[in-house]
């Protein structure tokens, strides 16, 4: 007896989710716990696993198709075989499509097919007239796409171009990449933000990572990198600048007595701000093997909604893209977000003496409505005092 495959209960900041992929085909043999579908959010992609070992017997929802918060996306059977019996598919398509329309005949366009398949099918470059189709119907799936982008091609003339034409393609924009732009175009729209810059001497904090870092990684499991002197210094700076450390909320100001740093992660499908909770109470290795474990989330998409949740501050590295100065829009509600930038070596005047040191451009952007300049250099200075004489930092001085 086939049951229901719903999809999962969204979070309420989640109004609903796009199909991703379909990871199983109808009748395709699948065991408990197995992957089948990936569901898009405009926060991050959900995993809809098998119940039990047995396989499809109807695609309800396909891929492209928005589905709601315990929406029904598929019918299963437990110990079913290899193949679904045509007469099990038409049953379970009817009773959950009762009073719908009946399913139609593949299209030959690219413009009919699925987004994903769109997407897939204009990046290849391949005609959908082109694609045997294997879904419900004869529609053609991404799996289908790739199968006909991996045959080898049989006495085929490569085309030539015209000299000077000019290629454009269209793909549709992913829900979280549009998520992403409509939060950083209301930060520019809806505060008065504003970015103050200084430089801060990295050979210190180099020194001692040279020093330390195979110790570091013999004793800990996790190798020493910047980024945990950066997310310890920004966390002191918090403690004396507590306006940075705050959000607004309507006519309130909200001051927070805990210390939650997200590290901004670029990831395929866009950018993605995990958080480290309570940093203050985070020793340098829990910070590296924080980030560390948050790296391979977002590059596998395995991202909960609950670590990307809440946040007072904000660290962006632009510095591992080569950026040498740039400024970071503000995460809101918060009010402040700080830049990394790339090391560089430059001639400073250092006691009179030209030196040549590895420099870094640090850039804070903040709500000017309720942070004033001289609250937002002093807590830039402070981070820049903290890194170039890391044993303050260490010492809690």
């Amino acid at each position: 007896m086939a049951t229901e495959i719903k999809a999962p209960v969204f979070p309420e900041s989640v109004a609903d989710g796009t199909i991703a992929t379909w990871h199983k085909k109808v009748g395709e043999p699948v065991s408990r716990d197995e992957v089948i579908c990936d569901i898009e959010t405009d926060k991050v992609v959900l995993e809809v696993v098998a119940p039990a070992d047995g396989s499809l017997v109807a695609i309800i929802k396909d891929e492209g198709d928005t589905v709601l918060s315990d929406e029904v996306i598929a019918q299963f059977e437990a110990g079913a075989g290899a193949a679904a019996a045509p007469a099990a598919v038409e049953q379970a398509v009817a009773q959950t499509q009762a009073g719908a329309a009946p399913v139609v005949e593949r299209t030959e366009t690219v413009s009919d097919q699925a987004p994903a398949v769109r997407k897939a099918l204009t990046e290849s470059g391949i005609a959908a007239a082109d694609v045997q189709g294997t879904g419900r119907g004869g529609r053609i799936t991404k799996e289908d796409v790739a199968n006909h982008q991996a045959k080898p091609a049989a006495n085929v003339t490569p085309l030539s171009v015209a000299v000077g034409e000019r290629i454009e393609k269209r793909v549709p924009m992913t829900r979280l990449r549009k998520r992403v732009a409509e939060r950083l175009l209301a930060a520019t729209q809806e505060t008065a933000m504003l970015t103050t810059f200084n430089e801060v001497n990295m050979k210190p904090i180099m020194e001692l990572r040279k020093q330390y870092k195979d110790a570091f990684e013999k004793r800990h499991g996790a190798r020493l990198g910047f980024m945990s002197f950066f997310v310890k210094a920004a966390t002191e700076a918090l403690k004396r600048y507590p306006a940075v450390n705050a959000s607004i909320d309507g006519d309130d100001i909200v001051y927070h007595g805990y210390y939650d740093i997200g590290v901004a992660v670029s990831s395929d499908r866009g950018l993605v701000v995990p958080v480290l909770r309570d940093t203050d109470r985070m020793s340098y290795a829990e910070v590296e093997a924080g980030i560390a474990a948050y790296a391979g989330k977002a590059r596998d998409g395995k991202l909960s909604i609950e670590e990307m949740t809440g946040g007072t501050f904000t660290i962006t590295n632009g510095g591992t893209f080569g950026s040498l100065l740039s400024t970071p829009i503000l995460n809101q509600p918060q009010t402040g977000i700080l830049g990394m930038h790339k090391i560089q070596e430059r001639p400073m005047a250092v006691n009179g003496q030209v030196e040549i040191l590895p420099m870094m451009y640090l850039a804070l952007s903040y709500d000017h409505r309720m942070i004033d300049g001289k609250e937002a250099v002093g807590f830039l200075v402070a981070i820049k005092e903290l890194l170039e004489e890391p044993a303050k930092l260490i010492l809690d001085l």
